[in-house]
């Protein structure tokens, strides 16, 4: 089984507009190495999906139907752009444990694949409840600081790892993943794959790094 890269773009300018769509051609380039998953902004999504055939996650979604929800992203609107899955609960976009199920629950109903965020492992295990496909802990302290967490604090991703493989979910980790090595760790802790974003999308050459995070896998 080839683990599991999943690249964050956020807001970040060399992952926006044309440039994002350039950035996902070259990370699609590793599919068989791994399972590429790449997550844009939302004005990006429609343009990436018509324009690889890796899957595309949204950043978020809001636990609305259709209706009265001004500034919400409407889970269907995200399967409609072609999306495959969706972030819940990153660092970044935190929500309580009632609009994580929420979330997860409206993802589910629109056929949404799941990956929900989570900084601690007790939130791992409560979030697990809620049945989402992957659960990803991420040590918020570590994001974008280039000290991966597998590196750092390796006995708390075995210990995550090994509580959420007796789930249903799929263990993910992330937050400083930057090189080959980290992911290595992740996967020789028990993980499934990592969860990164500036390692790739601020790199002056993606491909080199994309190349780097495969070479030990």
């Amino acid at each position: 089984m080839v683990p599991i890269i999943v690249i964050n773009f956020k807001t970040y300018e060399t992952a926006t507009g044309k440039k994002a769509v350039e950035l996902a051609k070259i990370i699609e380039e590793f599919v068989g190495k791994a399972d590429v998953i790449v997550c844009p902004q939302f004005t990006d999504l429609k343009a990436i999906a018509d324009a690889v055939k890796i899957p595309v996650f949204a950043q978020h979604i809001d636990p609305v139907k259709f209706g009265s929800n001004t500034g919400h992203i409407l889970p269907e609107s995200v399967k409609d752009a072609g999306c495959f899955g969706t972030l819940i609960n990153h660092a970044e976009r935190r929500l309580d444990m009632k609009t994580i199920a929420a979330c997860i629950e409206r993802a589910k109903y629109v056929g949404l694949t799941t990956i929900c965020c989570a900084p601690t492992i007790e939130d791992a295990k409560t979030v697990s409840a809620y049945k989402p496909d992957y659960i990803a802990f991420e040590e918020p302290s570590l994001i974008s600081s280039g000290k991966s967490i597998s590196k750092t604090e390796p006995d708390a991703v075995k210990e995550f790892a090994e509580a959420i493989s007796k789930t249903s979910s799929i263990p993910l980790c992330g937050a400083g993943v930057s090189n080959g090595e980290d992911v290595r760790a992740a996967i020789d802790l028990g993980t499934k794959g990592v969860l990164l974003a500036s390692a790739v999308t601020k790199a002056v050459n993606p491909r080199t790094v994309m190349e780097d995070l495969v070479s030990l896998i």
